[in-house]
């Protein structure tokens, strides 16, 4: 089929609730991915940060490819030693609990949710979230969403939840009740625009769950396995959670998600209170100890944190020559450009100049490339923005000339 019987075919039977753009992508290897015309592309939004590798690396296709010969799926009700060395790897290297294996960051986000409220008495069921966070698309996770925009026509949503400002400590202190039983933030915000906190805030959010009694959740889902140039993206801050979720980069372009939790607290998931039966599948399971070998093995947690730098350097660099750009915003690979514009059109010229990246809050182009993504990749793909950003800044200068004058 050509380009236009594949759209054709999607828009007649799959459901409309993606704005698609008019490409169909058919290949992929590393930061490079390629279209049913044969169009070539840098990708520096791989798969909304999910092919942290990069597409297809070597490490994950052969581990599939083994495992794909060997088990696919077992029933949870029995024990299989994959799914216990991507547990054991986790634990060791986050914070010493016990995994919860599920399909995506929603369902671990149910997970730990979940967790939270049959670990604490009956009376506390409460969480408090953030506003501008984004904690999956259930109508659960949608309720702790701290965005308006992601409940209209869902409700009535789930109870329990409250929402307090990102990165202060006093509307957070006074939303805690007798009810509430945790908090749950993002140690950096994504969808919500790569907001950075200070490492004072989760620091004080962390005294202020132990002073009160409280959980606290970290969701890594976006940050985690690498993405800010440390495995977990708590590790800059100096604070340990009790819970955290992950799921993303966590397999390698694989579908998995994993609740971590303090062992005294994961105890509380006794049989038929919880489960996924996909979950930790030997399959999935193997491609995220491939992605955790990879990470590991071939210094990828340092290139994350170099090319990041590298990335925003440039787009500093970019901001003295070219206007558009109102705030750079960034830790490891996980990057945010804010324009002083509304930035779809600017990420659809980009993509027709072959560089796929990604805007969100209307206004905050985002970079979240491959941890394996070169400089000479880098370079390239800050070309093609400055590129697109000098062309809609003398477009838009033409126009308040145009308009100056027919005033």
């Amino acid at each position: 089929m050509n380009t236009s019987e594949i759209i054709s075919l999607c828009n007649e039977y799959t459901m409309p609730n993606y704005a698609r753009k008019h490409v169909v992508l058919v290949r992929g290897k590393g930061s490079r991915v390629w279209d049913s015309e044969g169009k070539e592309y840098l990708d520096m939004f791989p798969g909304w940060g999910v092919d942290g590798l990069g597409h297809c690396h070597p490490r994950v296709v052969k581990a599939i490819r083994e495992q794909a010969g060997t088990l696919l799926h077992v029933a949870n009700d029995y024990y299989n030693d994959v799914q216990g060395r991507l547990a054991q790897l986790l634990s060791t290297r986050s914070f010493g609990g016990q995994c919860f294996f599920c399909n995506s960051g929603a369902e671990a986000n149910e997970a730990a949710i979940k967790l939270s409220r049959i670990a604490s008495p009956p009376e506390k069921f409460g969480i408090i979230t953030t506003l501008n966070s984004f904690h999956g698309r259930t109508l659960t996770t949608v309720a702790a969403t701290g965005q308006a925009k992601y409940k209209r026509g869902f409700e009535p949503l789930p109870p329990g939840f409250t929402h307090v400002p990102f990165g202060e400590l006093g509307p957070l202190e006074d939303a805690v009740t007798d009810e509430t039983c945790a908090v749950m933030v993002e140690p950096i915000q994504g969808e919500g625009g790569i907001n950075i906190p200070t490492e004072k805030y989760l620091e004080g959010v962390r005294e202020l769950c132990d002073a009160r009694g409280l959980f606290l959740i970290f969701d890594e889902v976006q940050t985690g396995m690498g993405r800010t140039g440390r495995m977990f993206a708590y590790q800059h801050f100096g604070v340990e959670p009790d819970i955290m979720t992950l799921a993303k980069m966590l397999g390698g372009g694989v579908a998995i998600g994993a609740t971590v939790a303090r062992k005294e607290i994961a105890s509380h998931l006794v049989p038929s209170t919880h489960a996924s039966t996909f979950g930790g599948n030997p399959l999935a399971a193997r491609a995220a100890i491939a992605t955790i070998e990879a990470i590991e093995e071939e210094g990828l947690l340092e290139n994350a944190a170099s090319m990041g730098q590298r990335i925003m350097d440039s787009l500093a660099r970019i901001s003295e020559r070219v206007r558009g750009i109102r705030e750079i915003r960034g830790k490891g690979l996980m990057i945010g450009a804010e324009m002083d514009f509304p930035a779809t059109n600017l990420v659809l010229e980009c993509l027709k100049s072959g560089l796929l990246i990604n805007c969100t809050h209307d206004t905050v182009v985002r970079f979240l490339p491959s941890m394996c993504i070169t400089g000479k990749e880098v370079d390239e793909g800050m070309a093609i923005f400055e590129k697109v950003l000098a062309e809609h800044a003398k477009e838009s200068a033409e126009q308040h000339t145009d308009t100056k004058a027919e005033a």
